[in-house]
């Protein structure tokens, strides 16, 4: 039987927050909970950062700390050491956006390299994360989203993108690494699709090594997974994904209304959340073709997996499902599924202060969105206080 108030242990869920860190905690979020609080921060740390103020050390000690490991993979050992204490995995995530320059590409391919083999021999971190638009230019995977044909340049270019595809895949089949590629704005995504379908072709014949991402907000992502999965059937490959809800509701709705065509997204939260438990009841059914990392912070989620597997009698061990979460974020899921025995690993960015200022926005601003999760976080950290007190 499943026990409902797992989540409600927050002595297990705080259990690696000093009672300094658990106040920095309840501070953020209160601060979080607040839109204008948000908005003017916003503005202020990127004129701060722009004008070269000196804020780094104070950023680096509220919520850079709070929601990234470190500046560097060394740098986020301690943390990724302290995890793993509880039996919480790490992902790192190199979250340095926006580049468009091919040396650019190239240092990105480096650096998950360099992470993979960081990886070997260290248990707490069995997978690794990229972006696609990390290894190429976003434009030149909405041309070939398109249809549009590409000029000679553009063809050797994005070459270049599937030799780093590969490079990536092939070095993580060697290591025993699994990769998860991230997903991203409808308009490139078929493009990725494709590439990263090839990428499964190629090294997941025996075992899962290549992730895609389905963001189930988008209403036809479960179609497109039953597709692949009869393709994988045919073809002899196993598919790797990992589930999420999404990250571009906002600019997906907006271009589809510029450019009068249907929008991608489910109409309501409802929708998207019976089309993210949908999907994930057809991937624990269909196990022995399809691994997943389930990346969620919906406790109801986390209760239908944690339920199906039960049902379906699939060992908490089994290495074809993951539960993860951001780090800094729902400890109460990570730390209590971890302690049941479950699979769980926290995605942890890292990269320079200044350069990872645009995802620390934007998680801000979608706690800012996301008002019950905010006020959840806060109910939580204000229980483990009281706890404590007491």
């Amino acid at each position: 039987m499943i026990n409902r108030s797992l989540f409600e242990d927050t002595a297990t869920a705080f259990t690696l927050k000093s009672d300094s860190e658990l106040e920095r905690a309840y501070f953020l979020f209160k601060m979080i909970s607040s839109e204008p609080l948000v908005r003017i921060g916003t503005a202020a740390t990127n004129f701060a950062l722009k004008a070269h103020l000196p804020v780094e050390k104070l950023i680096r000690a509220t919520v850079f700390d709070h929601f990234c490991g470190g500046v560097s993979e060394e740098d986020c050992l301690p943390v990724i050491d302290k995890l793993y204490t509880e039996g919480v995995s790490s992902v790192l995530d190199y979250s340095v956006e926006g580049k468009a320059e091919e040396n650019q590409f190239d240092n990105a391919l480096e650096k998950i390299l360099k992470i993979i083999r960081f990886c070997d021999d260290r248990e707490a971190m069995p997978i690794v994360v990229f972006k696609p638009s990390g290894f190429g230019r976003f434009l030149l995977y909405q041309k070939k989203t398109e249809g549009v044909e590409l000029t000679t340049e553009e063809d050797a270019e994005w070459e270049r993108i599937v030799n780093r595809f590969d490079v990536v895949c092939k070095l993580a089949k060697e290591k025993d690494v699994e990769v998860l590629i991230d997903g991203e704005e409808s308009w490139m995504q078929d493009a990725a699709d494709d590439l990263v379908e090839e990428m499964m072709r190629r090294y997941n014949k025996e075992v899962t090594i290549v992730y895609n991402t389905l963001q189930l907000y988008r209403c036809d992502r479960l179609d497109y997974l039953k597709d692949l999965h009869q393709r994988a059937k045919d073809s002899g490959f196993k598919i790797g994904m990992k589930i999420v809800r999404g990250a571009y509701m906002e600019k997906e709705r907006e271009r589809a209304l510029e450019k009068g065509y249907d929008s991608p997204i489910c109409e309501n939260k409802k929708a998207t959340d019976d089309n993210f438990n949908e999907t994930l009841k057809y991937i624990l059914n269909n196990l022995k073709d399809i691994s997943v990392f389930i990346g969620t912070h919906n406790e109801a989620s986390c209760f239908l997996a944690m339920e199906l597997m039960e049902t379906h009698n699939i060992s908490k061990e089994d290495n074809n499902v993951w539960f993860g979460q951001l780090y800094g974020m729902s400890d109460h899921i990570s730390f209590n599924l971890a302690a049941q025995g479950y699979n769980v690993a926290k995605y942890i960015p890292f990269g320079p202060v200044k350069d990872v200022m645009p995802y620390l926005i934007r998680r801000a601003e979608e706690n800012t969105s996301v008002s019950g999760q905010t006020s959840r976080e806060l109910t939580l950290l204000k229980a483990e206080k009281r706890r404590r007190k007491l």
